[in-house]
Protein backbone atom coordinates (compact mmCIF):
# COMPACT_ATOMS: atom_id res chain seq x y z
CA UNK A 1 0.00 0.00 0.00
CA UNK A 2 1.35 3.31 -0.69
CA UNK A 3 0.70 6.62 0.31
CA UNK A 4 -2.29 7.10 -1.48
CA UNK A 5 -3.56 3.91 0.17
CA UNK A 6 -3.62 2.08 -2.89
CA UNK A 7 -2.43 -1.76 -2.69
CA UNK A 8 1.05 -2.27 -4.20
CA UNK A 9 1.18 -6.38 -4.92
CA UNK A 10 4.62 -8.30 -3.63
CA UNK A 11 4.45 -10.99 -6.21
CA UNK A 12 7.37 -11.28 -8.21
CA UNK A 13 7.52 -9.87 -11.90
CA UNK A 14 9.66 -10.85 -14.74
CA UNK A 15 12.69 -8.98 -14.95
CA UNK A 16 14.84 -11.00 -17.01
CA UNK A 17 15.56 -11.68 -20.60
CA UNK A 18 12.78 -14.09 -22.02
CA UNK A 19 10.15 -13.08 -19.35
CA UNK A 20 10.88 -16.18 -17.14
CA UNK A 21 11.86 -15.04 -13.55
CA UNK A 22 14.28 -16.76 -11.47
CA UNK A 23 11.82 -17.74 -8.78
CA UNK A 24 9.52 -19.28 -11.39
CA UNK A 25 10.91 -23.08 -10.89
CA UNK A 26 10.80 -22.38 -7.57
CA UNK A 27 6.98 -21.17 -7.18
CA UNK A 28 5.92 -24.54 -9.33
CA UNK A 29 8.04 -26.61 -7.35
CA UNK A 30 6.03 -24.87 -4.23
CA UNK A 31 2.62 -25.48 -6.03
CA UNK A 32 3.03 -28.59 -7.37
CA UNK A 33 3.34 -29.90 -3.53
CA UNK A 34 0.43 -28.31 -2.29
CA UNK A 35 2.17 -25.67 0.09
CA UNK A 36 -0.10 -22.62 -0.94
CA UNK A 37 -3.35 -24.25 -0.32
CA UNK A 38 -5.58 -23.03 2.68
CA UNK A 39 -5.09 -24.97 6.17
CA UNK A 40 -8.73 -24.35 7.08
CA UNK A 41 -9.22 -26.60 9.80
CA UNK A 42 -5.52 -25.16 11.08
CA UNK A 43 -6.63 -21.75 11.19
CA UNK A 44 -10.41 -22.26 12.05
CA UNK A 45 -9.17 -23.86 15.33
CA UNK A 46 -7.40 -20.76 16.39
CA UNK A 47 -9.28 -18.15 14.97
CA UNK A 48 -11.82 -19.92 17.40
CA UNK A 49 -9.53 -20.42 20.57
CA UNK A 50 -8.55 -16.35 20.24
CA UNK A 51 -11.40 -14.63 21.62
CA UNK A 52 -12.07 -17.96 23.93
CA UNK A 53 -8.93 -17.65 25.57
CA UNK A 54 -9.12 -13.55 25.82
CA UNK A 55 -12.36 -14.45 27.67
CA UNK A 56 -10.84 -17.12 30.26
CA UNK A 57 -8.09 -14.42 30.83
CA UNK A 58 -10.27 -11.57 31.55
CA UNK A 59 -12.66 -13.80 33.35
CA UNK A 60 -9.77 -14.80 35.35
CA UNK A 61 -8.27 -11.37 36.04
CA UNK A 62 -11.86 -10.32 37.65
CA UNK A 63 -11.85 -13.48 39.54
CA UNK A 64 -8.57 -12.51 41.31
CA UNK A 65 -8.82 -9.47 42.31
CA UNK A 66 -6.98 -6.38 43.44
CA UNK A 67 -4.04 -8.07 44.29
CA UNK A 68 -0.21 -7.93 43.15
CA UNK A 69 -0.45 -11.32 41.65
CA UNK A 70 -2.31 -9.87 38.85
CA UNK A 71 1.21 -8.88 37.38
CA UNK A 72 1.31 -13.26 36.26
CA UNK A 73 -1.91 -12.10 34.48
CA UNK A 74 -0.51 -9.40 33.20
CA UNK A 75 2.62 -11.59 31.39
CA UNK A 76 -0.02 -14.28 30.04
CA UNK A 77 -2.16 -11.53 28.23
CA UNK A 78 0.90 -10.20 26.98
CA UNK A 79 1.61 -14.09 25.22
CA UNK A 80 -1.86 -13.92 24.51
CA UNK A 81 -1.96 -11.08 22.79
CA UNK A 82 0.93 -10.95 20.85
CA UNK A 83 0.27 -15.13 19.33
CA UNK A 84 -2.93 -13.48 18.38
CA UNK A 85 -1.45 -10.51 16.44
CA UNK A 86 0.59 -13.66 15.03
CA UNK A 87 -2.41 -14.77 13.84
CA UNK A 88 -3.66 -11.26 12.73
CA UNK A 89 -0.71 -10.66 10.52
CA UNK A 90 -1.45 -14.21 8.94
CA UNK A 91 -4.81 -12.97 7.80
CA UNK A 92 -3.14 -10.11 6.49
CA UNK A 93 -1.70 -11.78 4.13
CA UNK A 94 -4.61 -13.39 3.08
CA UNK A 95 -3.07 -16.61 4.28
CA UNK A 96 -6.32 -17.83 6.17
CA UNK A 97 -9.06 -17.33 3.52
CA UNK A 98 -9.20 -17.35 -0.59
CA UNK A 99 -11.43 -14.20 -0.18
CA UNK A 100 -9.25 -10.81 0.72
CA UNK A 101 -12.43 -9.68 2.36
CA UNK A 102 -12.86 -12.16 4.80
CA UNK A 103 -9.03 -11.82 5.67
CA UNK A 104 -8.90 -8.22 5.67
CA UNK A 105 -12.09 -8.12 7.96
CA UNK A 106 -10.32 -10.97 10.26
CA UNK A 107 -7.40 -9.01 10.73
CA UNK A 108 -9.00 -6.48 11.77
CA UNK A 109 -11.13 -8.02 14.64
CA UNK A 110 -8.08 -9.60 15.54
CA UNK A 111 -5.85 -6.82 15.47
CA UNK A 112 -8.07 -3.72 16.40
CA UNK A 113 -10.34 -5.34 18.53
CA UNK A 114 -8.46 -8.08 20.48
CA UNK A 115 -4.94 -6.99 20.78
CA UNK A 116 -5.40 -2.99 19.75
CA UNK A 117 -2.93 -3.01 16.69
CA UNK A 118 -4.63 -0.82 13.50
CA UNK A 119 -4.92 -3.34 10.31
CA UNK A 120 -4.81 0.20 8.31
CA UNK A 121 -1.49 1.36 9.47
CA UNK A 122 0.23 -2.70 9.47
CA UNK A 123 -0.70 -2.56 5.62
CA UNK A 124 0.27 1.09 4.98
CA UNK A 125 3.93 -0.52 6.52
CA UNK A 126 4.35 -3.36 6.62
CA UNK A 127 3.38 -4.50 2.59
CA UNK A 128 5.30 -1.33 1.80
CA UNK A 129 8.74 -3.63 3.74
CA UNK A 130 7.69 -6.60 1.74
CA UNK A 131 8.08 -5.49 -1.68
CA UNK A 132 11.12 -3.84 -0.89
CA UNK A 133 13.20 -5.50 2.52
CA UNK A 134 15.40 -3.55 3.18
CA UNK A 135 16.22 -1.42 0.36
CA UNK A 136 17.09 2.53 1.59
CA UNK A 137 14.26 4.98 0.67
CA UNK A 138 11.91 2.32 0.04
CA UNK A 139 11.38 -0.17 3.53
CA UNK A 140 10.02 1.90 6.27
CA UNK A 141 11.24 -0.84 8.77
CA UNK A 142 14.53 0.42 8.74
CA UNK A 143 13.71 4.37 9.26
CA UNK A 144 13.35 4.29 13.24
CA UNK A 145 12.83 6.56 14.59
CA UNK A 146 15.07 6.19 18.08
CA UNK A 147 17.70 2.88 16.49
CA UNK A 148 19.16 3.80 13.74
CA UNK A 149 19.51 0.19 11.32
CA UNK A 150 21.88 2.09 8.90
CA UNK A 151 24.35 3.98 8.61
CA UNK A 152 22.60 6.14 6.18
CA UNK A 153 20.21 7.47 9.31
CA UNK A 154 23.02 6.96 12.54
CA UNK A 155 24.95 9.67 10.15
CA UNK A 156 22.03 12.33 10.11
CA UNK A 157 21.83 15.57 12.76
CA UNK A 158 19.87 14.33 15.62
CA UNK A 159 18.94 15.78 19.21
CA UNK A 160 21.52 15.18 21.58
CA UNK A 161 19.62 12.43 23.59
CA UNK A 162 18.83 10.56 20.45
CA UNK A 163 22.57 11.08 19.34
CA UNK A 164 23.75 9.10 22.83
CA UNK A 165 20.82 7.27 22.68
CA UNK A 166 22.38 5.79 18.84
CA UNK A 167 26.29 5.51 20.32
CA UNK A 168 24.40 3.11 23.30
CA UNK A 169 21.69 1.11 21.13
CA UNK A 170 23.55 -2.31 20.95
CA UNK A 171 23.63 -2.21 24.58
CA UNK A 172 20.10 -0.54 25.46
CA UNK A 173 18.17 -2.39 21.97
CA UNK A 174 16.15 -5.43 24.08
CA UNK A 175 15.47 -2.67 26.97
CA UNK A 176 14.07 -0.19 24.56
CA UNK A 177 11.88 -3.03 23.07
CA UNK A 178 9.90 -2.49 26.40
CA UNK A 179 8.75 0.38 24.47
CA UNK A 180 7.47 -1.11 21.65
CA UNK A 181 3.85 -1.98 22.80
CA UNK A 182 3.12 1.61 23.53
CA UNK A 183 5.00 2.32 20.30
CA UNK A 184 2.36 0.08 18.22
CA UNK A 185 -1.13 1.29 19.99
CA UNK A 186 0.13 4.81 19.72
CA UNK A 187 1.02 4.43 15.76
CA UNK A 188 -2.43 2.72 15.31
CA UNK A 189 -3.80 5.52 16.44
CA UNK A 190 -2.33 8.04 14.98
CA UNK A 191 -3.04 6.32 11.52
CA UNK A 192 -6.90 5.97 11.90
CA UNK A 193 -7.16 9.48 13.14
CA UNK A 194 -4.93 11.37 10.81
CA UNK A 195 -5.97 12.15 7.45
CA UNK A 196 -5.59 9.57 4.16
CA UNK A 197 -7.16 6.95 2.53
CA UNK A 198 -8.22 3.95 5.20
CA UNK A 199 -10.63 1.58 4.24
CA UNK A 200 -13.00 0.61 7.06
CA UNK A 201 -11.78 3.51 8.90
CA UNK A 202 -14.43 3.84 11.53
CA UNK A 203 -14.81 0.50 12.08
CA UNK A 204 -10.99 0.48 13.23
CA UNK A 205 -11.62 4.00 15.22
CA UNK A 206 -14.78 1.82 16.74
CA UNK A 207 -12.62 -1.78 17.78
CA UNK A 208 -9.47 0.48 18.86
CA UNK A 209 -11.72 2.70 21.01
CA UNK A 210 -13.13 -0.46 22.46
CA UNK A 211 -10.08 -2.73 22.98
CA UNK A 212 -8.13 0.40 24.36
CA UNK A 213 -10.77 2.33 26.41
CA UNK A 214 -12.57 -0.98 27.52
CA UNK A 215 -9.22 -2.27 28.76
CA UNK A 216 -7.86 0.28 30.34
CA UNK A 217 -11.22 0.88 32.06
CA UNK A 218 -11.86 -2.82 33.11
CA UNK A 219 -7.91 -2.73 34.86
CA UNK A 220 -8.84 0.17 37.08
CA UNK A 221 -12.18 -1.10 37.81
CA UNK A 222 -10.89 -4.30 39.33
CA UNK A 223 -7.34 -2.97 40.29
CA UNK A 224 -6.41 -0.26 42.75
CA UNK A 225 -4.55 2.36 41.20
CA UNK A 226 -0.94 1.67 41.87
CA UNK A 227 -1.36 -1.95 41.05
CA UNK A 228 -3.53 -1.06 37.41
CA UNK A 229 -0.39 1.42 36.41
CA UNK A 230 2.19 -1.48 37.08
CA UNK A 231 -0.44 -4.32 35.65
CA UNK A 232 -0.48 -1.94 32.28
CA UNK A 233 3.28 -1.34 32.33
CA UNK A 234 4.02 -4.80 32.27
CA UNK A 235 1.30 -5.73 29.76
CA UNK A 236 2.47 -3.44 27.34
CA UNK A 237 6.39 -4.34 28.04
CA UNK A 238 6.39 -7.43 27.94
CA UNK A 239 3.88 -7.40 24.92
CA UNK A 240 6.44 -5.11 22.64
CA UNK A 241 9.24 -7.00 24.22
CA UNK A 242 7.76 -10.75 22.48
CA UNK A 243 6.51 -8.43 19.29
CA UNK A 244 10.44 -6.93 18.83
CA UNK A 245 12.26 -10.39 19.58
CA UNK A 246 10.02 -12.21 17.11
CA UNK A 247 10.58 -9.74 14.49
CA UNK A 248 13.91 -8.16 15.14
CA UNK A 249 16.16 -11.12 14.01
CA UNK A 250 14.57 -11.00 10.00
CA UNK A 251 16.35 -8.28 8.27
CA UNK A 252 18.37 -6.40 10.52
CA UNK A 253 22.28 -6.92 10.27
CA UNK A 254 21.64 -8.59 6.36
CA UNK A 255 22.50 -6.41 3.64
CA UNK A 256 21.12 -2.95 2.99
CA UNK A 257 19.75 -2.58 -0.58
CA UNK A 258 21.26 1.11 -2.05
CA UNK A 259 18.49 3.22 -3.33
CA UNK A 260 19.67 2.69 -7.12
CA UNK A 261 19.68 -0.90 -6.84
CA UNK A 262 17.34 -3.21 -8.61
CA UNK A 263 17.22 -6.67 -7.81
CA UNK A 264 15.29 -9.46 -9.19
CA UNK A 265 12.45 -10.73 -6.52
CA UNK A 266 14.33 -14.19 -5.83
CA UNK A 267 17.38 -11.88 -4.80
CA UNK A 268 15.44 -8.95 -3.33
CA UNK A 269 13.93 -11.53 -0.71
CA UNK A 270 16.34 -13.62 -0.28
CA UNK A 271 19.82 -11.84 0.36
CA UNK A 272 18.07 -9.58 3.08
CA UNK A 273 16.08 -12.15 5.21
CA UNK A 274 17.27 -14.72 7.63
CA UNK A 275 15.79 -17.60 8.95
CA UNK A 276 16.28 -18.81 12.30
CA UNK A 277 16.58 -22.43 12.95
CA UNK A 278 14.39 -23.94 15.38
CA UNK A 279 11.99 -27.47 16.56
CA UNK A 280 7.84 -26.79 15.80
CA UNK A 281 8.28 -24.76 19.46
CA UNK A 282 10.08 -22.29 18.49
CA UNK A 283 7.63 -22.30 14.74
CA UNK A 284 4.49 -21.39 17.89
CA UNK A 285 7.13 -19.15 19.77
CA UNK A 286 7.82 -16.93 16.79
CA UNK A 287 4.48 -17.02 15.01
CA UNK A 288 6.15 -18.70 11.82
CA UNK A 289 8.37 -15.89 11.34
CA UNK A 290 11.20 -17.66 11.64
CA UNK A 291 10.55 -18.88 8.52
CA UNK A 292 11.61 -15.03 7.03
CA UNK A 293 12.92 -16.27 3.86
CA UNK A 294 10.12 -18.33 2.82
CA UNK A 295 7.56 -15.87 4.56
CA UNK A 296 8.70 -13.42 1.80
CA UNK A 297 9.01 -15.17 -0.98
CA UNK A 298 5.18 -16.69 -0.53
CA UNK A 299 3.57 -14.28 1.77
CA UNK A 300 0.39 -15.90 1.24
CA UNK A 301 1.62 -19.33 2.08
CA UNK A 302 -0.04 -20.76 5.47
CA UNK A 303 1.95 -20.79 8.12
CA UNK A 304 2.23 -24.70 8.71
CA UNK A 305 3.75 -25.12 5.02
CA UNK A 306 6.67 -22.89 5.88
CA UNK A 307 8.52 -25.32 7.41
CA UNK A 308 7.54 -27.98 4.56
CA UNK A 309 8.80 -25.35 2.33
CA UNK A 310 12.27 -24.56 4.00
CA UNK A 311 14.25 -27.07 2.47
CA UNK A 312 12.94 -27.20 -0.91
CA UNK A 313 13.62 -23.16 -0.77
CA UNK A 314 17.45 -23.76 0.45
CA UNK A 315 18.00 -26.11 -2.50
CA UNK A 316 17.11 -23.95 -4.95
CA UNK A 317 19.00 -21.23 -3.94
CA UNK A 318 21.71 -23.51 -3.12
CA UNK A 319 21.69 -24.94 -7.11
CA UNK A 320 21.46 -20.94 -8.36
CA UNK A 321 23.67 -19.84 -6.12
CA UNK A 322 21.70 -17.21 -4.16
CA UNK A 323 22.80 -17.54 -0.70
CA UNK A 324 20.32 -18.62 1.88
CA UNK A 325 21.05 -17.52 5.73
CA UNK A 326 19.75 -19.62 8.73
CA UNK A 327 21.39 -19.24 12.17
CA UNK A 328 20.34 -20.29 15.26
CA UNK A 329 17.96 -18.54 17.55
CA UNK A 330 20.74 -16.72 20.20
CA UNK A 331 23.13 -16.29 17.16
CA UNK A 332 20.51 -14.31 15.59
CA UNK A 333 20.03 -11.98 18.23
CA UNK A 334 23.78 -11.77 18.44
CA UNK A 335 24.00 -10.79 15.05
CA UNK A 336 21.52 -8.30 15.37
CA UNK A 337 23.18 -6.55 18.70
CA UNK A 338 26.25 -6.31 17.09
CA UNK A 339 25.44 -4.62 13.97
CA UNK A 340 23.19 -2.20 15.23
CA UNK A 341 26.13 -1.47 18.18
CA UNK A 342 28.61 -0.74 14.81
CA UNK A 343 26.01 1.29 13.26
CA UNK A 344 25.58 3.10 16.22
CA UNK A 345 29.50 4.02 16.78
CA UNK A 346 29.43 5.30 13.25
CA UNK A 347 31.07 2.45 11.31
CA UNK A 348 30.00 3.17 7.68
CA UNK A 349 31.21 -0.53 6.71
CA UNK A 350 29.16 -2.84 8.78
CA UNK A 351 28.94 -5.74 6.77
CA UNK A 352 32.31 -7.63 5.73
CA UNK A 353 30.97 -7.58 2.46
CA UNK A 354 28.82 -4.66 1.45
CA UNK A 355 25.71 -5.13 -1.30
CA UNK A 356 26.74 -2.00 -3.09
CA UNK A 357 30.23 -3.65 -3.44
CA UNK A 358 28.69 -6.66 -5.37
CA UNK A 359 26.43 -4.45 -7.39
CA UNK A 360 27.64 -5.94 -10.90
CA UNK A 361 27.89 -9.07 -9.42
CA UNK A 362 24.47 -9.02 -8.62
CA UNK A 363 23.15 -7.55 -11.11
CA UNK A 364 24.73 -9.31 -13.62
CA UNK A 365 23.68 -12.78 -11.19
CA UNK A 366 20.03 -11.59 -12.02
CA UNK A 367 19.90 -11.75 -15.25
Amino acid sequence: MDATGRTIRTRPRDTTRGGSSAFTGLAQQIRERGLLRRRYGYYWTKLIASPLVVAVSLAAFVWIGDTWWQLFTAAVLAIVFTQIAFLGHDAAHRQIFVSGRWNAWTSIILGDLLVGMSYGWWQHKHTRHHANPNKLGSDPDIELPVIAVTPETAARRHSAAVTWLQAHQGLLFFPILLLEGLSLHASSVRRVVTRGRLERRWAEIAFLSIRMIGFVTLVFIVLSPGIAFVFLAVQLGLFGFYMGIAFAPNHKGMPVVPKDLTLDFLRRQVLMSRNVRGSRVLDVVMGGLNYQVEHHLFPSMPRPHLRKAAPLVAAYCDAHEVKYTQVGLFASYAIVVRYINRVGLGERDVFSCPLADQRDHLVAASR
